[in-house]
């Protein structure tokens, strides 16, 4: 990958489509319509679809601290160099973090960096460990200062990608995923995103948000549903490929943290 730095930011404490998808997206609301500014201030605050409610997280983990990652008014995507990304259909909001001055923080990258950025808060040091192609690991070390960690960073992004990040999670069920889960395909081409949120209705059905980078190193950002004519960003979770707005996962790409 790519051997650049990160721009870090410490942040706040904080698909088959079908018509049972088109049914129930259509329901949903009150979702902005005009997407050139996001009402939205955090991830937790967008809103859910009728009789849905948000999946209880454990207090201080990592799908908790996901809900209150705050999102730009731009929902504009720009890539590192400041300059717009030329696809600006597949945001539905993008999350008030840096992307670097350089082309840095890809797909894996921005999986790896919210995870690194949760452990870091939480000083659960232990646990930041990323593995490059070969098994080699990245850890912080013991000195753990913000100017250390963003090395760290640099690291795992200069050595790790797609395929070391799919070898190091575990296998999940589609029906057992949560937050903080990742959707990858590992390889070159390859893809990964983080699922940001969940809600379940009274009958057991959940829906999630996908949150992604791309290439070139861009924001990241909340991904829309691509059913036509919805505005809604949740996913309903059901077995089956994942049809996202820029990449088509397989069936069985879901993955969990060791």
């Amino acid at each position: 990958m790519k051997p650049n730095l990160l721009m870090a930011i410490i942040l706040p404490a904080f698909l088959c489509l079908d018509t049972q998808q088109t049914a129930v997206s259509k329901k949903t609301g009150p979702f902005k319509t005009d997407l050139s500014q996001n009402p939205y201030p955090f991830i937790g605050s967008i809103p859910l679809p009728a009789g849905y409610r948000r999946v209880r997280e454990p207090a201080n983990g990592f799908g908790e601290w996901l809900r209150g990652i705050p999102l730009k008014k731009d929902t504009r995507v720009r890539l590192f160099d400041g300059t717009l990304k030329a696809n600006q259909s597949a945001q539905f909001a993008v999350l008030d973090l840096s992307v670097g001055k350089r082309d840095l923080q890809q797909c894996a990258d921005a999986v790896m960096r919210l995870r690194a950025e949760y452990l870091y808060l939480r000083g659960m040091y232990d646990d930041l460990v990323f593995y490059d192609n070969i098994g080699h690991p990245y850890r912080l070390g013991s000195n753990r200062d913000r100017r250390h960690f963003d090395r760290f960073l640099e690291g795992v992004f200069a050595g790790c990608g797609t395929l070391s990040l799919q070898r190091q999670l575990k296998v999940t069920r589609w029906d057992q995923i949560r937050a903080g889960d990742v959707i990858i395909r590992g390889g070159s081409p390859g893809h990964a995103m983080m699922i940001a949120d969940m809600a379940v209705n009274e009958s057991g059905q959940k829906i999630f948000l996908l949150a992604q980078s791309y290439m070139p190193a861009q924001d990241i950002h909340l991904v829309v549903n691509p059913d036509p004519g919805s505005p809604s960003p949740w996913y309903i979770l059901r077995e089956g490929p994942v049809q996202t707005p820029e990449w088509l996962f397989p069936s069985g790409r879901f993955r969990t943290w060791p």
